[in-house]
C-alpha cells in the first residue's frame, strides 16, 4: 500500500512538474505581432466615419420603405343646413356627412419615388465601401509611419553603439600617441550626435504609436508586423499605361449621383401629372332620418404650378451630375495613372536602396572601421564612412515606406466596386 501511494505521489509530482514547465514555456513565447489587416479591421470598428456611414446607409432604407408607401386617406366630417333662418333654425334641417378621401396617384409617382430612393440607397452603400477603403488607406500610412520609425530608433541606436566604439578607439589612439586629441574630441561630438538622433527617434515612435493606436482604437501593446515594410513586388513594370477609371469607387460615387439626378427628372415629370381625390362617404338627413350614400370626386387644377420649374431644376441637376462625372473620370484616370507611376518608381527606389546601395556603404563602412584600427585611414574618413552608411540605412527606410504608402494609395484609386444589391 505504501508503495502504491509513494507511486502516485511521483506520478502528481511529475505532473505538475511538467505543467508548471509547460506553462513557462507559453509565457516564454512571444506575443504574436499585430499585423496590418488587424490594424485595419480594429479601425473600421472604431471609425466614426464607418459608423456615419452606417447611420446614412440605414437612413437610405428606411427612405426606400416610406417610398413604397401610399398616401394615407383623409377622414371627413361635414355638417350642412345648420343654423339658419325658417325652416333651417336649428339642426332641423341638418345632413351631416361622413366620409374618406382616398388620394389615387397617376403618372408614375410611386414608382418614381421608388427609383430615387433605390439610387440614394446605392450612393449610401458606396459612401460605406468609400469609407472602408479611406480607412484602409489611412491606417496603412499610420502603421507603415509606425515600423519606419522603429527601424529609424533602430538606425539611431545602432549609431550610438558604432559612435561609442568610435570613441573608444580614438581614446585608445590618442593615449598611445598616434593621433591628435582632436579626433578624440571629433568622435566625442559623433557620440553625442548619435545620442540627440536617438532621443528624437525615440519620440517619433512613440508619436507614430500613439496616433496609430487612437485610430484603432487600443493601445499598441504588440510588437508590429516590421516586414510588412520589407515587401515589394517581384518585378517593376515598365512605361506606365493609360488606367481606366470605370467599375472604380473613385468613379462609382459620381455614376450614383448621376443616378439619382436621372432619377429626380422622373419624378419630376410625374409630379406634373394631378393626382385624383376619390370621396365616398354617408350622408344623414336629419328632417327624415334618412341615409344617403355621396362619391366626390376632385382634381387639382394647376394653375399656377403645373411643375415646369421643377422639372427645369431636375434636368438641370441632372445636366450639371452628368458634367461633374465626366469630370470625375478625367481626375480619376489621371490620378491612377500618376499614382501607379510613383508605386513604380518607390519601388525601384527602394529596391536600390535596400539592395546594392546599402551593401555597398556597409562594407565601405567595415573597412573603414578595418583601416582606421590598423592606422591605415584616418578618422575623417571614417566619420564619412559611417556617416554615409547610416544616411544609406535611413534613405532605405524612406524608399520602403514610400513604396507602400504609394501602393496603398493606387490601391485605394483602383479599388473596384464589390457589392450587389437587389432594389426590387
Amino acid at each position: 500500500m505504501q508503495k502504491w501511494f509513494a507511486a502516485l505521489l511521483a506520478a502528481a509530482s511529475c505532473a505538475a512538474t511538467a505543467q508548471a514547465q509547460t506553462g513557462t514555456a507559453a509565457l516564454s513565447q512571444p506575443m504574436p505581432a499585430l499585423t496590418l489587416d488587424q490594424a485595419i479591421a480594429l479601425a473600421g470598428g472604431a471609425a466614426p466615419s464607418v459608423e456615419a456611414a452606417n447611420q446614412s446607409l440605414a437612413a437610405a432604407r428606411a427612405g426606400r420603405t416610406a417610398a413604397g408607401l401610399r398616401p394615407n386617406p383623409v377622414a371627413q366630417a361635414q355638417v350642412e343646413n345648420i343654423a339658419g333662418s325658417g325652416g333651417y333654425r336649428g339642426l332641423r334641417s341638418a345632413e351631416t356627412t361622413i366620409g374618406l378621401a382616398v388620394p389615387i396617384e397617376l403618372g408614375g409617382k410611386r414608382g418614381a419615388r421608388v427609383a430615387v430612393a433605390n439610387a440614394r440607397l446605392s450612393r449610401a452603400e458606396l459612401e460605406a465601401a468609400i469609407a472602408a477603403a479611406d480607412i484602409r488607406v489611412a491606417v496603412t500610412e499610420l502603421y507603415i509611419a509606425a515600423v519606419a520609425a522603429e527601424r529609424r530608433l533602430v538606425v539611431a541606436r545602432d549609431q550610438v553603439r558604432i559612435a561609442g566604439d568610435a570613441l573608444r578607439a580614438a581614446n585608445v589612439r590618442v593615449r598611445a600617441g598616434r593621433a591628435s586629441p582632436l579626433e578624440e574630441q571629433r568622435a566625442n561630438v559623433a557620440r553625442v550626435n548619435a545620442e540627440t538622433a536617438a532621443e528624437r527617434a525615440g519620440r517619433l515612435i512613440e508619436a507614430a504609436q500613439a496616433n496609430l493606436a487612437r485610430r484603432i482604437g487600443r493601445p499598441i501593446g504588440d510588437a508590429l508586423d516590421t516586414g510588412v515594410l520589407d515587401r515589394l513586388p517581384a518585378t517593376v513594370s515598365g512605361p506606365t499605361l493609360p488606367h481606366e477609371a470605370a467599375g472604380t469607387l473613385a468613379l462609382a460615387a459620381a455614376d450614383a449621383d448621376l443616378a439619382i439626378a436621372d432619377a429626380s427628372v422622373r419624378l419630376a415629370r410625374a409630379n406634373r401629372v394631378p393626382d385624383l381625390n376619390i370621396g365616398p362617404a354617408v350622408r344623414r338627413l336629419e328632417a327624415t332620418n334618412d341615409l344617403a350614400a355621396v362619391l366626390s370626386v376632385s382634381v387639382p387644377i394647376p394653375l399656377f404650378n403645373n411643375g415646369k420649374a421643377a422639372l427645369a431644376e431636375a434636368r438641370a441637376q441632372r445636366g450639371r451630375a452628368d458634367a461633374l462625372r465626366r469630370a470625375t473620370r478625367i481626375d480619376v484616370e489621371q490620378a491612377i495613372t500618376t499614382a501607379a507611376a510613383e508605386a513604380a518608381n518607390a519601388a525601384i527606389a527602394a529596391r536600390a536602396a535596400s539592395g546594392p546601395a546599402l551593401a555597398a556603404a556597409q562594407e565601405a563602412a567595415r573597412i573603414a572601421r578595418i583601416g582606421y584600427r590598423e592606422g591605415k585611414f584616418g578618422q575623417l574618413d571614417l566619420l564619412d564612412a559611417e556617416r554615409t552608411l547610416a544616411d544609406t540605412r535611413l534613405a532605405a527606410i524612406e524608399a520602403l515606406a514610400a513604396y507602400q504608402n504609394a501602393r496603398a494609395r493606387l490601391e485605394r484609386l483602383t479599388a473596384p466596386v464589390a457589392f450587389n444589391r437587389d432594389t426590387q
